[in-house]
């Protein structure tokens, strides 16, 4: 039987990683997105395939059972999950790989102490890799329960907080010590502990309109578990792999924080949205001034007679899938010589890149697309800005309203354009529990309905004009 040497592994996983960085390539633009998925794929086939041609892979049984069962699944999600639920379900796959990373670090420790085959090396990225999968699995999990709605979506803070935190990492990091000093069972146990209770306690007081950045951290945090873990089973591909998703995952969280006015260190360590909120709000205090509605005949009328309109897409339209009726939407406007721009902020939807991905699916023109720094000078001259779903992104107590948590983050300047509609199921506040001041602008008018029909009516209204 032919034995492959070890160069050749060498070069297949060189060749698979040089495929995942071309995936990660593809996946910055959506017009090279599929091809970028493709190549990951690929890339995924072919790690698989050499690592199961390694001689040091003595029987098959289990792998394959685990291998059938995730297939399973994965086409089971992939063809009934919707986009409003993606975010849930990245949350909930980073938590499988920080479980992943701590299984893995519990089997070695179990399998090999007795043999004295772990030195010190060994021990320090088993308890490494533990503590980071570990922390990466509740926090993904609460992450999970925001999203989902399971649990309350505002920042969930107490006294003390920053300071129990701290207590809780001087264990963990000296349970980890102590562990990789002498090996102790119950040490493992007590820094895997604690570091689950870290995960809960840094992702708790994330308030709603930051999950985004949380989710892109949290996948930042699973490549660094899938990194550990790659050290602890000595896979070069499993950690270069970890790495790339790590390190990219880190990388987008700070272009994020930074188009947010967020800091990096505060999302690390569990301190955004947390801002003190005893002072009453101006959202608050322009409840009492009343909302102007206004028809989709209206509506109609102003999109028809406009000489610019900018969209704003929002968490709203995935959950109506209304990206196809905004499709036709803008197909109208087109005919009618509007121009017609889309803004995206970069914490619109649940995760990064979640309202790019849904305007691609309907085939929205790229030309037409633009992010929060490309578009934000344009709304002065807009004759309407249309806001299909979305809420905080546009609330400008962002900007003037220091007791609100949302204050200090950059949002799409709408309330600037000439008119403003914003398609509304109900005057219930935005995923971050905050009243939104743009509605009592009186420049806005809310279009209340679901915004599938709300588009559909509006391309009637328009035709029929």
């Amino acid at each position: 039987m032919l034995e492959l040497s070890p160069d050749f592994f060498a070069f297949a996983y060189l060749v698979a990683t040089i495929l995942f960085i071309y995936g990660l390539k593809g996946l910055s633009s959506p017009k090279t997105a599929l091809k970028g998925n493709w190549s990951a794929m690929l890339g995924m086939a072919l790690a698989v395939g050499v690592t199961l041609a390694n001689p040091e892979v003595k029987t098959f049984t289990w792998i394959f059972a685990g291998l059938g069962a995730g297939a399973v699944v994965g086409v089971v999600l992939a063809l009934k999950i919707s986009m409003t639920s993606m975010p849930q379900l990245v949350a909930a796959l980073h938590s499988f790989v920080g479980l992943s990373a701590v299984l893995v670090a519990a089997g070695t420790f179990l399998a090999h102490r007795e043999a004295g085959l772990l030195d010190t090396v060994a021990m320090i990225e088993l308890g490494v890799g533990s503590a980071i999968g570990a922390i990466t699995f509740t926090g993904s999990l609460v992450a999970f329960g925001k999203l989902q709605e399971i649990l309350k979506s505002n920042p969930l803070v107490f006294n003390g907080q920053h300071l129990l935190n701290l207590v809780l990492g001087f264990f963990m990091v000296g349970f980890c010590v102590r562990f990789t000093v002498t090996g102790d069972p119950f040490s493992f146990l007590g820094m895997t502990v604690i570091a689950m209770a870290l995960g809960f306690l840094l992702v708790l007081p994330i308030g709603g309109a930051d999950m985004p950045v949380v989710v892109s951290m949290l996948n930042s945090y699973s490549g660094w578990a899938a990194s550990a873990t790659g050290f602890i089973l000595g896979n070069q591909l499993l950690i270069t792999t970890g790495a790339l998703v790590g390190s990219s995952g880190a990388i987008l969280s700070y272009i994020m924080c930074k188009a947010m006015n967020r800091s990096i260190v505060s999302v690390i360590f569990g301190g955004m949205g947390s801002a003190d909120s005893a002072a009453v709000s101006a959202g608050a205090a322009a409840a009492t001034k009343g909302v102007k509605s206004a028809s989709v005949e209206d509506v109609g009328f102003m999109l028809e007679n406009a000489r610019k309109v900018i969209i704003v897409p929002g968490y709203g339209m995935a959950v109506a899938q209304a990206q196809h009726a905004v499709k036709e939407l803008v197909d109208t406007l087109l005919e009618k010589e509007v121009e017609v721009k889309f803004a995206i902020h970069p914490v619109a939807g649940r995760m990064p890149g979640h309202m790019n991905v849904l305007l691609a699916e309907s085939d929205i023109p790229y030309d037409c697309v633009f992010e929060m720094e490309e578009v934000n000078g344009d709304f002065s001259s807009a004759d309407v800005c249309l806001v299909i779903g979305a809420n905080d992104v546009v609330n400008p107590a962002a900007k003037s309203d220091k007791a609100s948590p949302l204050y200090g983050m950059p949002i799409l300047d709408a309330y600037k354009a000439k008119q403003i509609f914003v398609s509304k199921r109900s005057m219930k506040a935005g995923y971050a529990g905050v009243d939104n001041a743009l509605f009592y602008y009186p420049n806005c008018s809310l279009v209340f309905g679901d915004a599938k029909s709300t588009c559909e009516s509006l391309v009637a209204a328009i035709k029929g004009a």
